[in-house]
Formats: structure tokens, C-alpha cells, sequence
């Protein structure tokens, strides 16, 4: 495995020290260490752990000067001329913006064949000189790619996260973590909610539960004020009400809009079974997760499930 030049200078660091204060057997040995580590040629690692980071006293002119071995510092400029200026990158985010934030093929396809009426117009024409004009039209879908990708990274949503753990009943509600064989019939539902706010959780915005029923995909919508444990236990009721099976039990979150005493006693009060998915897994639901017996060794402790599959009825 090849080394990087990054960690080459610290094992080149860390060895000088070694090197300097050793005896000549140990330098001997220090040397050939450090040649097979790095594939340095062994005299110029001889070289560079003689005056890595040694300081030297000179008079230069009549004055003392102090010399330090360090890296070569590049000079600035050089390199390949820029093709693209900012004012180019500026016009070409305009541009962008008007047609509707397309990706780099359809936006380069845009420029190669609107760049005529893009001149003409009233509010780009003044921009486009014949400099900007001729580098959009020949700028590769790859290129605009890279240089929009901060000004895309800026529109981008952020989704807010409004799910507040249920911690002090939380012990009240038993994990689940797979469906057994016997509860694969309607009614049993996935609860969750879904937050209409945007990137921003500042003011009023509406909710909605979503039930679903594991073994036949109905699903029940509710719209909710806010995440009022009330609002979700009647909403839950009022499902109980509309499906056209009874309702065995229920599973959902971590979310206080549902671990909380209502919802847990209500579910007691109408021998609703209430379970909860694990804490701190994103997408943790109990459908995800079958278990299914393998032949061969068990693994000891191990606990092996049977789920049977789900077949078509007419």
C-alpha cells in the first residue's frame, strides 16, 4: 500500500527527531526502517532526516540570517488562464434561474440554441459581450454541474424535523419489532405523522396521521391542528370508527403525539394492542425487519422468526 505525500511528511517529522539523537548503528537502522516504509531512495532520506526542520545561523550582507528547511512555497499565478470569469459564472446563474433551474445537459442544449434570442433580448443582451456569449455556448454540461453547485446547494430544502420523544411513559409501550405469524390479518396499522412546514418550523402549519393497515394497505388520513396528544387520540378513534374491520393494534413512533398517557389509556380502555418501533432508528417499522428460519446451526441465543407470505385474494 502506497503512502500519501500527507502522511509521508509526518512519519518524516516524527523519524528526524529519532534520527538526529541516535548512534550510528541506530541511524543504520533508523535509515533502513524509514527507506522501506517510505520507497524513499536512501540517500535522500538520508538528506531530509539530516535537515527536516533544522534551523541554520548565516551571515548574508553583514546581517545574521536564521534558515529553516520547509517546503517549497508556490509562487503565485500560473497555471492555465481562466476560461470562465465571474461575470460569465454570474450571467450563466441568471440564466438558470429564468429557464427554471434545469440540470447542465438541458441547460447547455439552452444555451447553444437560444444564445441568439438570449443577445436580443432587453435584459440579457447588455450582458452578454461577445466574450461571456461565446464561452456559454461552447461550456460543457459537466462544467455548469460544478459551477452551480453552490448556488443549487443554497435552494435546496432542508426538512425540519418536529418529532419531540415521548421519554416519561416511554417504558409504558413495548417494542415491536416484527409482525408473528397469527397478526398478519387487517388490523393491525403503522402510525405516523407528516409536518406541513416546509423548511421552517416557525408558526401554525397543519399535520397529517397516516394509518396504515399492515396486511391489506388501507390507509386512513387525518388532518391535525397540532401534535396535541388529544387531536391524535381522537383522530385515532375516529379511524376506529371508519374502518370496515375492527382495529386489533396499533404501531408508531417514539414521537410524544403518541407515547403519552391518552393514546395508552385509550388503547387499554378498548383492548387496542399499542406498540412502538426502537428509538433512534430512522425507518424502523415493524414490516421491515421479518426474521426467517434458516436451515442449518443456529447461532446460540439467537432467536429465529417464520413470517408466512402474503398471498393474493380473490
Amino acid at each position: 500500500m502506497r503512502l500519501d505525500m500527507q502522511t509521508k511528511r509526518k512519519i518524516t517529522a516524527v523519524t528526524a527527531q529519532r534520527y538526529r539523537t541516535a548512534d550510528r548503528k541506530g541511524k543504520t537502522t533508523i535509515l533502513d526502517e524509514f527507506t522501506a516504509t517510505t520507497g524513499y531512495n536512501r540517500k535522500y532520506a538520508l538528506h531530509i532526516l539530516a535537515n527536516w526542520d533544522r534551523t541554520r545561523l548565516t551571515r548574508v550582507e553583514g546581517k545574521t540570517v536564521k534558515l529553516k528547511a520547509a517546503r517549497r512555497k508556490r509562487k503565485p499565478g500560473g497555471g492555465r488562464p481562466k476560461v470562465y470569469t465571474d461575470q460569465a459564472i454570474a450571467v450563466l446563474e441568471k440564466i438558470w434561474v429564468f429557464a427554471g433551474y434545469p440540470c447542465g445537459k438541458i441547460l447547455a442544449e439552452i444555451l447553444r440554441n437560444q444564445m441568439r434570442f438570449f443577445i436580443e433580448d432587453e435584459y440579457f443582451g447588455p450582458m452578454l459581450t461577445p466574450e461571456i456569449a461565446a464561452a456559454l455556448v461552447t461550456i460543457s454540461p459537466r462544467q455548469i454541474e460544478r459551477r452551480l453547485a453552490e448556488a443549487r446547494k443554497k435552494l435546496r430544502l432542508k426538512g425540519a424535523g418536529t418529532t419531540r420523544r415521548g421519554e416519561l411513559v416511554k417504558n409504558q409501550v413495548p417494542v415491536r419489532a416484527y409482525f408473528s405469524w397469527d397478526e398478519r390479518k387487517p388490523g393491525f396499522f403503522e402510525l405516523d405523522t407528516v409536518a406541513h412546514c416546509g423548511n421552517s418550523t416557525a408558526g401554525h402549519y397543519c399535520r397529517t396521521l397516516t394509518v396504515t393497515d399492515v396486511s391489506s394497505g388501507w390507509t386512513e388520513l387525518r388532518a391535525l391542528l397540532n401534535s396535541a396528544h388529544r387531536w391524535v387520540m381522537q383522530a385515532v378513534q375516529d379511524v376506529r370508527n371508519s374502518i370496515p374491520f375492527p382495529l386489533r393494534g396499533i404501531d408508531s413512533g417514539n414521537g410524544g403525539e403518541f407515547i403519552n398517557q391518552q393514546l395508552i389509556g385509550w388503547c387499554a380502555k378498548n383492548k387496542v394492542n399499542f406498540t412502538r418501533g426502537r428509538p433512534c432508528r430512522k425507518n424502523d417499522m415493524a414490516t421491515k425487519l421479518p426474521m426467517f428460519r434458516r436451515a442449518g446451526k443456529r447461532r446460540p441465543g439467537a432467536q429465529n422468526y417464520w413470517l408466512p407470505p402474503l398471498r393474493h385474494r380473490g
